[in-house]
């Protein structure tokens, strides 16, 4: 059996295409990305409790490793915002964030989240993240953002909060400490959003992070050499370890693993919906198909071979991955030039991290936050209707009063519940030819008369165990308020699959019908039904001459067994070939 290597190697088929241009290309887009990130890495290992140097490393092997194994060209791995605020929801009830015990369960839950996703890769289950709501992501990012706001606030104003503690609790000690705001601190954090926001309007192409911190910092370092560090009390967050990522180990032991374990899941079903719905969006704009499983493979490739560099959960990046593709990167080398980078551009620049202000830090979190909340979708969902904005509301309130790990999984089931009810409820109407209109097409209007033997019905849906009782209440209504139209022809079209349950539904309505001088139709019947009838014997129950392929044929074998004395008093004459019927007046005419 011939084995294709570029399925287990996919950096085999687009290396092919790289020249002396394209890497030109490619190496000024992973320059611009590594620039990105330095400021990122930086704030998101700051919202998820790690040490801020970790935000940097989880930019540098994810990023390389999800390259060379994804599927998208342009789509770059690394720490995001909802990966790192449900990390510190995650484990901030364990352990102090920061210390060696807490770096290594973050490291242990990136592990079993690159498990997760490396199987579901290779069983192919790359379409389950379609089931996921997009109300889930808009509602938990919108949750997420609040939740990053006011984590940050000691940091912004200078006050002490206690870690951990809801929403409630935090806003609560905030407001009970408003007399202890730090003004200089305070400064240093309105400077850095203020000038962020003004660069990012103004001037939009400049790195407005990594100015904003800048100014942030030189404000800082400005008050303690005028006031001194003992009056401004302002606090730095450190200088980073100029060194390559280190090697890394997880905690393996079963009561981590088994503890961790409903963590580990949620995180992968956002994480993988993250990064394949940034994968698709861009792969729509540069005409690229995204392998959703094989994504899975690259983005859990990523996460294990990760943990043991001292990167916590890494996913697809929509600011650097949108970058990228802005800049003109043609291929993923992109991505391996943009971790590559970053790896030597820390060796240059961590020094410097020991004269960012936390409150910079804060500053520079309240406008990732701001940007979290995707104003126009929430107008849409709203717009769209009650199950949408319920799915979205669950999501947010659960992101905010909750877990977070347990407000993506209640919007994930809620979504799944609304589905199946949607599903398991279809579409049901009754129809009848149209005169007025070419062919006389059939459409549903109660105005229109109907024949008194025949009842024609379209069903839109799967025939399936789990709408069996809904389509049986309508056939039973249809019947016993109709019980003169013995006859029931179901137009199929909308009918792409059935199981056995479905099947026997169709033959025992028959069975009855056939019982009482009528019968079933079946009107441009699918292989989705076509094929299970025939499999389960109902096809024969039903009978194949009772299955038409076209109205005109349906019409004409349904006509011939109609109560021809029925059809010489009707008045309806609503068929083609009832007007070749002599009309007979009813005896007390």
């Amino acid at each position: 059996m011939r084995v294709n290597l570029n399925k287990i190697f996919p950096f085999l088929g687009w290396m092919k295409e790289l020249n002396t241009d394209c890497m030109k290309v490619d190496f000024t887009a992973g320059l611009t990305g590594a620039i990105v990130v330095l400021p990122q890495g930086v704030a998101f290992a700051t919202i998820a409790g790690m040490p801020p140097e970790y935000g940097l490393y989880a930019g540098v092997v994810p990023a390389i490793v999800a390259a060379l194994f994804g599927s998208s060209r342009v789509l770059v791995s690394g720490p995001t915002t909802a990966a790192s605020v449900v990390l510190f929801s995650v484990l901030s009830a364990h352990f102090q964030p920061g210390t060696v015990n807490y770096v290594q369960l973050a490291l242990t839950l990136t592990f079993m989240v690159g498990v997760i996703e490396l199987v579901m890769g290779l069983a192919r289950l790359g379409a389950l993240v379609n089931f996921i709501s997009h109300s889930v992501i808009v509602g938990f990012t919108a949750g997420a953002a609040i939740i990053i706001f006011s984590k940050q606030l000691k940091n912004f104003f200078g006050v002490d909060i206690p870690r951990g503690g809801n929403l409630l609790d935090t806003l609560s000690y905030f407001f009970q400490q408003l007399s202890q705001i730090n003004p200089y601190i305070t400064a240093v954090g309105l400077v850095t959003l203020l000038s962020g926001i003004l660069v990012k309007k103004y001037f939009p192409k400049w790195p407005y992070m990594i100015l904003s911190m800048v100014f942030g910092s030189v404000l800082g370092l400005l008050l303690d050499q005028v006031l001194g560090p003992q009056i401004t009390e302002i606090k730095t967050v450190g200088a980073l370890p100029a060194s390559l990522p280190p090697l890394s180990k997880p905690d393996f032991s079963l009561t981590t693993i088994k503890e961790m374990a409903p963590a580990a899941l949620a995180v992968t079903l956002f994480a993988l919906t993250e990064a394949l719905s940034i994968g698709r969006a861009l792969g729509a704009k540069t005409g690229q198909r995204i392998d959703g499983s094989q994504e899975f493979i690259g983005q859990g490739l990523s996460n294990i071979i990760g943990s043991f560099f001292s990167a916590y959960v890494a996913t697809g990046s929509f600011n650097r991955s949108a970058l990228n593709f802005q800049v003109g990167a043609i291929t993923p080398m992109a991505a391996v030039f943009a971790g590559g980078l970053l790896a030597i551009i820390i060796l240059l620049i961590a020094p410097l991290a020991s004269y960012l202000p936390n409150a910079a830090m804060g500053g520079i979190l309240f406008m990732v936050a701001w940007g979290l909340i995707d104003f126009k979708e929430i107008k849409h969902i709203f717009r769209a209707g009650k199950r949408e904005t319920s799915i979205f509301g669950v999501t947010f309130l659960g992101a905010l009063f909750l877990d977070l790990e347990f407000s993506i999984l209640a919007g994930i089931l809620l979504s799944l519940i609304i589905y199946l009810i949607q599903v398991a409820n279809p579409r049901i109407v009754v129809r009848t030819p149209d005169p007025r209109l070419p062919g006389r097409r059939f459409v549903t209007d109660p105005a229109l008369p109907e024949c008194p033997q025949v009842k024609f019905v379209r069903i839109d849906g799967s025939l399936f165990f789990g709408s069996i009782s809904h389509v049986q209440d309508v056939f039973d209504d249809l019947h016993s308020n109709n019980w003169r139209q013995k006859h029931l022809a179901l137009v199929c079209e909308g009918i792409n699959f059935a199981d056995y349950a479905g099947t026997e539904l169709l033959a025992h309505e028959a069975i009855k019908r056939d019982a009482e001088g009528g019968g079933v139709y079946l009107i441009h019947v699918k292989e989705g039904l076509w094929n299970p009838l025939d499999r389960t014997g109902a096809l024969d129950t039903i009978s194949a001459n009772h299955v038409f392929q076209s109205k005109k044929a349906a019409l004409h074998g349904i006509y011939q067994k109609l109560n021809k004395d029925i059809c010489r008093r009707c008045d309806k004459r609503i068929f083609l070939e009832c007007q070749k019927v002599t009309t007979t007046l009813p005896d007390d005419a």
